[in-house]
């Protein structure tokens, strides 16, 4: 039985329990339980199942009960934006519709006629994108305005999870700020945009930052499951957990790959520049109150739907070394246009993509994958240039972090485009986010610094450079 803290980590297609502890002035890494996550249709909508992914959890808890553990602490993360609305009762008035619902077409002009798009990024500073949670919210304003009416607790999916954890409701700040409701000076729920959107404010709940212990499990829980632990907050969302796993921050550029790509700096203020909204940066916030500088992309989603596609009959490694032997194929496509974001079929999105824009589609499985990770790294590089061109400085090192960045083929390509040393690691970024930050909290590690140099001595990093052909 060994000391440790669970991070539960939940993406678009997997989730997992991991158990962190300091050992021999090394962070170490145990997974404990892992589940799939997958959208699902109900209704009308592309949506979570909540429920399951509490069940995934509790599950995942009694394992760690199973295994012996003595866990001090548990924190949550998972992707952003998404929530759900509750009643008086606490009882569920919506599904957790899923972000890539195409139910949010065209809310974010109509958005734009109540509110200028300047004055929402000035004040917000967080990028465009049609499924953020103002734009949701709006969709059921305009549709549903009862359900707003009724609902008296607005929970991001973290936020959710934890009450049923600990009956405690409350809005961690790196979730929140994904919402584009968020002042980006204040780092409070902006009541002037919400009230031009006649959207209920009295349903937000108090903002609370990362590190900040929520409460104890739910009496029931505890003598279902047999632990009775802190409920901490991490940086729940997972994004803001993996940037805290960047070793080095100053002069390098990470990229946090997985379903998405998010490029971008850390910063101590937000950066809200008539030139930062041209280029549709965001400035969401991190731990400490720091800001996390970046662009989203649309990252290893394509691959996901590419290989799942083909009936999964091709790991990911083996896509690669396809790609890798189809030499001779240069057609690319706009990873960031909309068409992307939940098409249909990828495959034929991609190859009607490169014919509208007279470009050879690919055919074979090879020349599918060469084709998303060529023009992923062309859409890296073009982010890259813009953030030297905000910021005025070269950065000469890009630090892939996350499960993407065991994609030596990308790397390389990244390395190739950038012509910047890459590192590639730690893969588990967001794990090791959530864990230093219940860590930090529990007064085990001293501060963000300290738990940096942690995770510098604790995982290895891989080095690209660029190869000219």
């Amino acid at each position: 039985m060994y000391k440790c803290s669970i991070a539960v980590d939940i993406g678009a297609s997997s989730g997992r329990l991991i158990a962190g502890y300091v050992k021999d002035n090394q962070l170490k890494l145990d997974e404990i339980y892992r589940f799939d996550n997958k959208m699902i249709k109900k209704g009308d909508h592309f949506c979570w199942d909540i429920e399951g992914l509490f069940s995934e959890i509790k599950q995942g808890m009694k394992q760690c009960v199973a295994h012996d553990l003595d866990p001090q602490s548990i924190g949550i993360d998972t992707w952003a934006v998404d929530f759900v609305l509750l009643d008086e009762n606490d009882e569920l008035l919506t599904d957790a519709v899923a972000y890539r619902d195409p139910r949010t077409d065209g809310m974010m002009e109509e958005v734009f006629r109540i509110i200028s798009k300047e004055r929402l990024y000035l004040e917000t500073g967080i990028q465009f994108q049609k499924f953020n949670t103002i734009y949701q919210l709006y969709y059921l304003k305009k549709n549903y305005p009862d359900i707003l009416e009724k609902a008296t607790s607005f929970l991001m999916i973290p936020d959710y999870l934890n009450f049923l954890l600990t009956g405690v409701k409350a809005n961690e700040y790196t979730n929140a700020t994904s919402t584009q409701l968020v002042n980006a000076f204040t780092k409070k729920w902006d009541d002037d945009l919400l009230d031009q959107l006649g959207i209920n404010k009295e349903m937000f709940q108090e903002i609370k930052p990362p590190k900040t212990k929520l409460g104890n499990l739910r009496k029931e829980l505890v003598e279902e499951i047999g632990l009775d632990i802190d409920v901490l907050l991490p940086a729940t969302h997972d994004t803001a957990s993996a940037v805290i796993a960047v070793p080095e921050v100053n002069d390098t550029i990470y990229i946090s790959s997985g379903t998405w790509s998010l490029i971008g700096v850390e910063n101590r203020f937000p950066i809200c520049v008539t030139k930062a909204l041209d280029y549709n940066f965001t400035n969401e916030g991190g731990i400490d109150y720091r800001f996390r500088f970046l662009k989203n992309i649309m990252g290893l989603w394509m691959i996901q739907e590419v290989k799942r596609l083909y009936d999964d009959q091709y790991s990911f490694a083996e896509l690669v070394e396809l790609a890798n032997a189809a030499t001779k194929f240069q057609s690319t496509v706009n990873v960031d246009d909309d068409r992307f974001l939940n098409p249909q079929n990828m495959i034929e999105e991609i190859q009607n993509y490169c014919l509208e824009t007279r470009q050879p589609a690919p055919r074979t499985p090879g020349e599918v994958a060469k084709c998303v990770f060529d023009s992923l790294a062309i859409s890296y590089q073009k982010a890259i240039s813009q953030i030297e061109e905000i910021y005025e400085k070269e950065f000469p090192t890009v630090n892939v972090i996350g499960g993407g960045c065991q994609n030596e083929m990308l790397n390389q390509l990244i390395a190739n485009t950038t012509h910047k040393e890459v590192l590639a690691g730690p893969i588990e970024a967001t794990a090791i986010g959530n864990i230093v930050s219940q860590l930090i909290s529990l007064g085990r590690v001293e501060g963000i610094n300290e738990a940096r140099n942690l995770i510098k001595e604790s995982f290895e990093m891989k080095k690209y450079k660029a190869i000219t052909v």
